[in-house]
């Protein structure tokens, strides 16, 4: 048995541990409404199935630095990193934060609500224009694979049939492994 296809994350959203390791760069391909609990759902041309759902403080980073506007935001880019020390009620559990986003021309301060009362600095970066030329992952590149560490890196931006491959790729190293 494929021990590796039991710890992929089963979830409907971007999570801490798509960008923990290596920060994402994201194009916003749709802005839509969510749920009550999460209100916004910032769908991406690297996570098509698995939409980006930012915490209010995001949201406000988004807002101060794009505007009210949501409909402006697509085709705009974003780069998410995991912050370990995000807290949810109270407790330190990780989360996605914005690093840098297109469409600004300097740096953007502000200040985010932390906990109750408290509130920090905050800055959001330039990002720089997205190369010219695509530089996606390529059939052959999951194909000659040689551990699972890499196969790993390469899931937040695979597409769901590269995905598949991944997990093929995966299951055959796993093999050779017991042979």
């Amino acid at each position: 048995m494929d021990m590796s296809e039991t710890i992929q994350p089963r979830s409907d959203q971007m999570n801490f541990d798509d960008v923990a390791a290596v920060p994402a760069t994201v194009t916003i391909t749709a802005v839509t409404r969510g749920s009550a609990e999460q209100p916004v759902n910032i769908q991406t041309a690297e996570y098509p199935s698995r939409p980006w759902k930012p915490s209010k403080s995001m949201r406000r980073v988004l807002v101060k630095a794009w505007g009210k506007d949501s409909g402006a935001y697509v085709g705009r880019r974003v780069r998410l990193v995991g912050n370990p020390d995000v807290k949810y009620a109270g407790k330190a559990v990780g989360g996605i934060q914005i690093e840098a986003v297109s469409h600004i021309d300097k740096p953007i301060k502000m200040a985010l609500t932390v906990s109750r009362g408290k509130r920090e600095p905050f800055t959001i970066q330039p990002l720089a224009d997205a190369p010219t030329a695509p530089q996606g992952l390529t059939d052959a590149q999951i194909a000659a694979c040689e551990s699972i560490d890499e196969l790993r890196a390469m899931w937040p931006q695979a597409s769901t049939v590269q995905q598949e491959q991944i997990n093929a790729r995966a299951a055959e190293l796993a093999q050779e492994v017991q042979e």
